[in-house]
């Protein structure tokens, strides 16, 4: 494919980069130039006779290529080459250092025990996803390494961003590395970058380091031995806060590690900004339990339908009577008595205290606020997974219970459930 093509009969180039071609004075020149072609088709008209050159490397190379338009289901417009050969001059030849990194992931990823290929195309469904070295690590995870070094463009690759997505979608893990500081500044995707260095030494077995990409989260208390301003804006906000520290690894060390599920890739946003590294497990999951107040469950599934609000007024009532409302210095002031064991205290209008919650509902609140004291407190990963199963149990069982009483109370359940925290996490003396 190509973006400039000559028209041999018109005698003029096309830029396919451009809405109009590059000819604002010829109105719908795409219009009739891709009607023409289609038409051409339809006739088995051969291609050499359509009139359309490649004007770009073929041109350059004092070749004659000819060429047939085609538009995409997106609306992207090609010209594709008559031959193959055609084609493949306009493919770019992977640099020495590209292919060394390739072997290098390769190498790495057999020292510790996982298979990986070079240029593995995944079939996702009409298309295709290439993957210039596809790492198949442990638990199922599959590890996509881009290389984009400093022979790419000066402002990289355009599709960045859908190429990740794309292959996030489909069970790959996207891990792209550069050299270019460019490059690694941008938060498109988990980017990880080394120094610009020849094939000779990238392909050697010594240390290759990663010097961006890859963090050290450090938790911190935010009171007056801080070391960092709170990011709220106050001046101490008593609360626990985390900032990713840059560190350094080697780059075999983080094939293997991803491969193995020890490093991870997140999205962290610092104000209003998101980041895209890579880091520790068992940092990322301290972060989950920093970031978690309590056990997220699904809301209950009504079993009825529920009624809607209406957005006008309603105009009538079944089985009320509408009368004019008294003044109120018309109504006559009654003595207020007190109320007897008979009868029950009049409503007098003003909002009524919650009420008291059992003490069933207290016992398990305090249970998983407890679990989760004891989880903030390990430091061991095996134990920690081990406790966070049992404090998501325990905030399932107090959730749980918090919708059952709700529902058969008929109250609010977001505010028995924050009296419910209100009382066992800040009891008043």
């Amino acid at each position: 494919m190509a973006n400039m093509v000559w028209h041999t009969k018109l005698r003029i180039y096309l830029d396919l980069t451009k809405d109009d071609l590059g000819h604002e004075e010829l109105p719908n020149l795409w219009e009739t130039i891709y009607g023409a072609d289609r038409l051409y088709a339809a006739r088995n008209v051969p291609v050499p006779e359509r009139g359309l050159q490649c004007a770009g490397v073929c041109r350059d190379a004092g070749v004659e290529a000819w060429m047939h338009l085609r538009l995409r289901a997106n609306g992207r417009r090609e010209a594709v080459h008559e031959k193959a050969e055609d084609e493949n001059r306009h493919t770019t030849a992977v640099s020495d250092e590209h292919k060394a990194y390739q072997e290098r992931i390769l190498r790495a990823a057999q020292e510790g025990g996982f298979h990986g290929n070079s240029e593995v195309r995944t079939r996702v469904g009409r298309s295709w996803i290439q993957t210039d070295t596809l790492v198949e690590g442990a638990g199922g995870r599959r590890i996509g390494w881009e290389v984009q070094l400093s022979s790419a463009a000066t402002n990289g690759p355009r599709s960045v961003r859908a190429r990740a997505s794309k292959a996030h979608k489909n069970g790959i893990t996207p891990a792209w590395h550069t050299d270019r500081a460019e490059y690694a500044q941008r938060h498109d995707t988990h980017w990880t970058r080394s120094n610009n260095l020849p094939a000779y030494v990238i392909a050697k077995t010594g240390d290759l380091r990663v010097i961006s990409g890859f963090r050290a989260l450090d938790f911190w208390h935010c009171d007056l031995r801080a070391l960092y301003p709170c990011p709220h804006g106050t001046r101490r906000c008593g609360k626990t806060h985390v900032t990713p520290k840059p560190r350094d690894i080697l780059f075999d060390d983080l094939v293997r590690h991803t491969a193995a599920g020890a490093i991870v890739p997140i999205e962290h946003r610092i104000t209003t900004r998101l980041h895209r590294f890579w880091v520790t497990s068992a940092d990322r999951d301290r972060l989950d339990d920093l970031n978690s107040d309590d056990a997220q469950l699904p809301p209950a599934r009504e079993t009825e339908a529920r009624a809607t609000a209406s957005r006008n007024r309603p105009t009538c009532r079944p089985g009320i009577v509408m009368t004019r409302p008294v003044p109120q210095s018309q109504v006559p002031e009654q003595p207020l008595t007190p109320p007897t064991e008979d009868a029950p205290a009049a409503h007098t209008g003003t909002a009524s205290s919650p009420p008291d919650l059992p003490d069933s509902l207290l016992a398990l609140q305090r249970a998983a606020d407890a679990e989760h004291r004891t989880l903030q407190r390990l430091t061991s990963e095996e134990e920690r997974t081990n406790q966070r199963a049992v404090w998501f149990r325990a905030a399932a069982a107090a959730q749980g219970a918090v919708t059952q009483y709700a529902r058969r109370e008929r109250l609010n359940r977001c505010e028995i459930e924050s009296q419910l925290r209100r009382i066992t996490r800040h009891p008043q003396p």
